[in-house]
């Protein structure tokens, strides 16, 4: 009887001794750094990966030792359901502690990138690709599906014009969709409702004001000219007069190489502001904020010509007469045509 009295008292211990070591055992090993030295190691957690192949990862990584405590310790911090995919910057002297709160908090190394204004799909598509963050062709396909460019609310058949230019910081973890829906929100954010109100009230839609303020945008000049550009598109539009832009006619050709010739003008494209009547079939560039406002505030002035004067401004004119004598003067007596 003592004997069995003294068994389970024994056992009584040891049950109560066991947790208390499995314990101390954890948070030891959930405290120690894996290494002594911090050696910068990058780690991508792939979209949809399991926590057993998130393990398999920093174990060959060097991140972790001992996966199955890692495993109980993850467990203990519910973490294996809470890892955000994406790139990380981690070291060797982490502990395993640490390395479970960065995944499960999500600090994704990002990608500062900046995207200029005048920048169309293609420009935008090569500087993402660029810094390895897009498959180039995936992200153009995706900029023209029309299923999906409907689905973020833009009537037109791609979304050029409403990836607005700006400093973005993005991350691997995003696909082609997820940066165009970024950069589309952040023109919903620009475009506020009283610019769209404004539209309106010249009697242009959205689609419409942004494809002109996209032709201002590549027209170029300094930003006090914006207004100016804009009335003469205005002024010629309410004419019924031709836009005859020149970035019109460039965006309608493909592989432009950069020299605008008479056959270039002549061509027939829903794009070629000198053939047809009226605003393109679309946006031709990502216009920024000066721009859309130009569109919608054009100033109240005659003009209905302008020529560059190569030194990044214009010269306006209200008539032909006074046009073609710029022309000469600032193109063809400079050598410029």
């Amino acid at each position: 009887m003592k004997l069995i009295f003294e068994n389970k008292f024994y056992i009584a211990i040891i049950c109560i001794i066991i947790p208390f070591v499995v314990y101390a055992i954890i948070l030891d090993y959930a405290e120690r750094p894996v290494g002594g030295q911090a050696i910068p190691v990058t780690i991508e957690i792939p979209r949809g990966a399991g926590f057993s192949r998130i393990t398999g990862l920093l174990e060959e990584a060097g991140l972790i030792k001992h996966k199955k405590l890692f495993y109980l310790l993850a467990k203990l911090k519910d973490a294996p359901t809470n890892i955000r995919a994406g790139e990380y910057e981690m070291d060797s002297s982490m502990s395993p502690t640490d390395a479970i709160n960065k995944l499960v908090k999500g600090n994704i190394k990002g990608y500062r990138v900046p995207i200029p204004e005048g920048f169309n799909i293609r420009q935008i598509a090569a500087r993402l690709t660029s810094s390895d963050l897009i498959n180039e062709e995936e992200f153009i396909k995706a900029a023209s599906d029309l299923q999906f460019v409907s689905s973020l609310g833009i009537q037109g058949v791609s979304v050029e014009g409403y990836l607005f230019p700006d400093t973005y910081i993005f991350d691997r973890s995003m696909d082609e969709k997820g940066i165009i829906k970024l950069m589309v929100n952040r023109f919903r954010q620009v475009a506020t409702p009283d610019m769209l109100k404004r539209a309106a009230e010249l009697g242009l839609t959205t689609e419409e004001s942004v494809t002109l303020a996209s032709i201002i945008e590549k027209e170029g000049g300094p930003k006090e000219e914006k207004a100016l550009i804009s009335a003469v598109f205005h002024n010629r539009l309410r004419g019924g007069m031709r836009l005859q832009s020149d970035p019109t006619v460039i965006y309608g050709i493909k592989d432009f190489d950069g020299n605008i010739t008479k056959k270039h003008l002549r061509s027939k494209t829903s794009y070629n502001t000198y053939r047809i009547w009226g605003l393109p079939a679309g946006p031709i560039t990502n216009p920024g904020r000066d721009s859309l406002l130009a569109a919608l505030y054009p100033a109240d002035v005659p003009y209905l010509y302008f020529v560059s004067k190569n030194n990044g401004s214009h010269h306006f004119s209200t008539n032909l007469a006074s046009h073609n004598k710029a022309v000469f003067k600032y193109q063809i007596k400079s050598g410029k045509m």
